[in-house]
């Protein structure tokens, strides 16, 4: 693992992995504890994929360019640590979809620190194998069946397999637990159990794993489950009061037992965030939560 510009004896301090929203990173004192499993808990269009693409974008850079880490993280950062490397892994969308995505809300070096340095793994494949989705759609139309093959392959084992091989000292984002749980093939108790089980590994791989989701998708109860399954929860939510403007967005940090205790009092609220092709996703501001 990477150490970011100082000599730190790393026995004395808590590892952080930035999250590479610079005044988010200032608060927290240098980012998140490596080996966390962290819960991107997202209303539709909130900022929680904004998040993880400037996370990633920035993340990248800094390891291409060290002595940029002040400018583009922060001086808090200079005693975290980067991941060797950050994947990125989707079941029902292309890597060029997401690319696309990119390229349309960011400027030019965001999309190509994603393009030219984001691993990407793609279950597609897997995913829709047990579908009515013709294979054609999924992946490259190499075969004649006309629809996905009836494989014994299975989804979560390879993402076990996959988290196994690749997830130590590395940043890896799960794009989606929403997709997994939409699936009809997917064993719902069984995702909550490989959770808890990538949350004791985790602290092993010593990386970062960010899982998205999005509310309102899955009754409560589930929701509820995943949440006690994870390290920390980043909830991104819009704004609800006729106070501010509707489509004002806000980053709560709703769970996190090794980050709020060091959190001041006053900081301890919902933070005020936007996003520009600029400087991606960020925070802007801060409000108590009466």
């Amino acid at each position: 693992m990477t150490v970011c510009l100082t000599k730190v004896r790393r026995r004395e301090i808590m590892k952080k992995i930035p999250t590479g929203v610079s005044d988010l990173d200032a608060i927290i004192k240098g980012g998140v504890p490596a080996g966390s499993v962290v819960l991107l808990f997202t209303e539709i269009g909130a900022g929680g994929l904004e998040y993880v693409y400037t996370s990633s974008a920035k993340i990248l850079r800094v390891k291409e360019e060290p002595r940029d880490i002040s400018a583009i993280l922060g001086d808090v950062c200079k005693g975290s640590v980067l991941p060797e490397d950050v994947f990125y892994i989707t079941f029902s969308r292309s890597k060029e979809d997401i690319l696309d995505e990119v390229k349309a809300s960011f400027n030019q070096d965001y999309y190509d620190m994603i393009e030219n340095g984001l691993k990407f793994e793609d279950f597609s494949q897997e995913y829709f194998q047990r579908t009515m989705v013709p294979s054609g759609w999924s992946r490259e139309p190499n075969a004649n069946d006309l629809f996905s093959e009836s494989t014994e392959s299975d989804l979560l084992d390879e993402l076990v397999h996959f988290l196994d091989n690749n997830a130590e000292n590395n940043m890896v984002v799960i794009d989606s637990i929403t997709d997994l749980l939409t699936n009809s093939s997917i064993d719902e108790n069984k995702l909550v159990t490989i959770i808890k089980g990538m949350r004791r590994a985790s602290k092993k791989w010593g990386g970062i794993i960010y899982l998205l989701l999005s509310k309102g998708i899955v009754d409560k109860s589930l929701e509820y489950q995943i949440i006690d399954s994870v390290d920390g929860v980043l909830s991104f939510e819009w704004s609800k009061t006729s106070r501010s403007s509707q489509r004002q967005r806000y980053l709560l940090v709703d769970k996190f037992m090794s980050v709020l205790p060091h959190l001041k009092r006053e900081k301890i609220a919902r933070f005020t965030a936007e996003v520009t092709d600029y400087q991606g996703y960020t925070v802007i501001n801060y409000q108590k939560i009466r």
